[in-house]
């Protein structure tokens, strides 16, 4: 009993750290919020009247009627409000004189770049909207968009937008079975592809996976292709077939005005995967999306008119979606868009596009910062990274390893660390740390402004600081999910499984200042002799290593524990798998989280099985390693 109350002590120990790094002066004293305390207090206590002014800030055809309409599990926000969201992204800039001003600089691997303004971006969204209305598109219609990471798909999301068609974009590295699962569920019209994407010096064809999905389905009446070479591509195919850059030279100059659309008209879906069945079809709408995406993306990454930023998503997924197309042209700001890896055709090639457009804010995820670690401090020490300012992570939670190199040696220790927690469904940031306030290595920050976050247990009852239970929210907030597309029943599960909370089917842990740190999924979870382990937990431990770059643990059915750790480890470059390596392994994870954590068995691999979004899919590894069935692999990368 003593071992094990050591175990338990050691592991509370690890969650308590509360090592604190605090903003520099100058980026505190230039943030839009300067006292979080007070006015998340506000934003709690007068919710409505709060998201009220934050959404008067940007424009309305016709105000709402009530802020916030909540009839569990239903909200609408800002009922009756009409606007839309490409108005507020395009016409309120170009009509404030910012029509001059880039809105992406689009960049290749190869160097190659392409930059477009505010006002010329507005010309294209116009001319394809109008060419979406010859076709018979009207609101409600959907449309499917299988794109590159481009200027082009931006525009086909902003046209949909522009005049109320749904547009359901699929991340362009998905196989023809999960395009076409998402074509058919959406009963999309059409389909807007381009002639290939472009991956580590390679053209990779997009349009006959595109073929090969729609080949029997008759509800898409059209293929839109951006013919990257001018092949004639459309010409040579036939009736069903629209070249891209014809389309939009046919409607060029033509005004489309931005449809009136309700607060609460669907304005997209994006399909993600759960843990079992098919993807789901995450519904957002208009109104409450805009006013929570542009005022977290402002306050997140402290916006300001002459900043640069640059997200490393793809569109194809939500940080896409919020945080390269509609936040940041809601906000007015320059964007960098890349098409391409982060390490090809030099591991540099991040830092070297930072440096040439002095970009000041910089927004990737953990698996990215692990990856780019392992080629050496040296390779950003080559490169100007002055102008960095903040630093984002997004998709996972972040080892602090990976934490403090990126602020070592990427901010050079004078940039803020904002690590965003957020979901498909959530629409925006729920958990976070503003660029005013100190940051803890390892945990994703406080609640938002108007989030409610507590950790439960599986009843729904608040658990102590420092203990790992489930993570829910509240209440609702203006950006959440509507709905799963044609499946409402998966949209009550949310909300019904934990005591009327949202639930997030994530664990996490609060400490006593209120940080909150994400431990992993709820089914990735060990429990080892009775105790709850976060395989997060084990895998930051297991990374401590100094000869390790990445890891991803699982549990094994054990007949003495119930289950025991078995860890997939990737090495540095030049470090040879051995025996000796695996006890020092065993022994790091024992010095930080005690014996209780250790893993049993260690295999050093190539590489894991993640998500197109980064996310380690620890299913595939135990189903592999179980001889069980593995399931939908639709998001996997590789």
């Amino acid at each position: 009993m003593s071992e094990n109350k050591n175990n338990i002590e050691a592991l509370e120990v690890h969650l308590k750290v509360q090592e604190k790094i605090y903003p520099p002066k100058e980026i505190a004293d230039r943030a839009w919020i300067k006292d979080y305390e007070e006015i998340y207090k506000r934003s709690i206590e007068d919710r409505e009247s709060f998201w009220g002014e934050i959404a008067n800030e940007l424009e309305w055809f016709e105000k709402w009627d009530k802020v916030l309409e909540w009839k569990h599990p239903y909200a609408k926000w800002f009922v009756n409000g009409k606007t839309n969201i490409t108005y507020n992204a395009l016409d309120r800039h170009v009509k404030a004189g910012k029509g001059d001003k880039i809105a992406y600089i689009y960049v290749d691997e190869e160097g190659n770049e392409e930059k477009i303004s505010y006002k010329e971006l507005l010309k294209k969204v116009e001319a394809f909207a109008n060419g979406l209305k010859s076709l018979g598109f009207k609101r409600g219609d959907r449309l499917s968009v299988y794109m590159p990471n481009s200027i082009e798909a931006i525009i086909v999301m902003l046209a949909c937008a522009r005049i109320g068609v749904i547009h359901s974009v699929v991340f362009a590295g998905f196989s023809e079975g999960a395009l076409k699962m998402r074509i058919e569920d959406a009963q999309s019209k059409a389909i807007v592809t381009s002639s290939y994407t472009k991956r580590r010096g390679k053209k990779i064809p997009l349009l006959p996976t595109v073929e090969k999905a729609v080949e029997d389905i008759d509800h898409i009446e059209k293929i839109i292709v951006w013919d990257r070479d001018n092949e004639g591509l459309a010409d040579q195919k036939g009736e069903r077939y629209i070249d891209f850059d014809k389309f939009i030279d046919e409607n060029y100059g033509k005004e489309c005005p931005p449809e009136v659309m309700d607060a609460e008209d669907p304005l997209f879906i994006l399909y993600t995967s759960g843990t079992t069945g098919k993807p789901k079809g995450v519904l957002h709408t208009t109104g409450g999306y805009m006013v929570y995406t542009y005022y977290t993306a402002k306050t997140v990454f402290d916006l300001h008119d002459d900043d640069v930023y640059w997200c490393t998503a793809d569109i194809g997924w939500i940080t896409g979606h919020s945080y390269i197309v509609y936040s940041p042209l809601v906000n007015g700001i320059t964007s960098v868009i890349m098409e391409g890896v982060p390490n090809y055709p030099h591991a540099g090639i991040w830092w070297e596009y930072v440096d040439k457009y002095k970009v000041n804010i910089f927004y990737t995820a953990p698996t990215a910062i692990r990856m780019l670690m392992k080629y050496g401090d040296e390779i950003p020490s080559k490169y100007n990274l002055s102008s960095l300012r903040i630093l984002g992570t997004v998709g996972e939670p972040i080892n602090p390893e990976a934490w403090h190199w990126y602020y070592e040696h990427i901010g050079r220790k004078k940039c803020v660390v904002v690590d965003t927690w957020w979901q498909t469904e959530t629409g925006g940031h729920m958990i976070t740390t503003v660029p005013s306030y100190p940051m803890k290595p390892g945990k994703a920050g406080k609640p938002f402004f108007g989030i409610e976050a507590m950790v439960v247990d599986k009843n729904g009852n608040e658990l102590p600081p420092n203990t790992v239970g489930f993570l829910v929210i509240k209440n609702p907030w203006p950006s959440m999910m509507r709905t799963c597309w044609g499946q409402p029943e998966r949209y009550l599960k949310y909300w019904n499984s934990i005591k009327n909370y949202y639930n997030a089917e994530d664990l996490a842990s609060i400490d006593e200042d209120g940080y909150i740190m994400i431990v992993g999924r709820a089914d990735d979870v060990l429990s080892v002799a009775g105790h709850r382990i976060g395989t997060m937990e084990v895998e930051s431990a297991i990374v401590e290593h100094p000869s390790v770059v990445e890891s991803a643990v699982i549990g094994k059915p054990d007949e003495l524990k119930g289950q025991k750790i078995k860890a997939f480890v990737i090495l540095k470059q030049g470090i040879q798998p051995s025996d000796e390596l695996k006890k020092e392994i065993q022994k790091t994870v024992r010095e930080i989280l005690g014996p209780i954590a250790i893993p049993e068995e260690i295999e050093f691999v190539e590489k894991l099985p993640k998500t197109r979004s980064g996310k380690i899919m620890r299913r595939v590894l135990r189903a592999k390693e179980l001889g069980l069935e593995i399931g939908d692999l639709s998001t996997l990368e590789d």
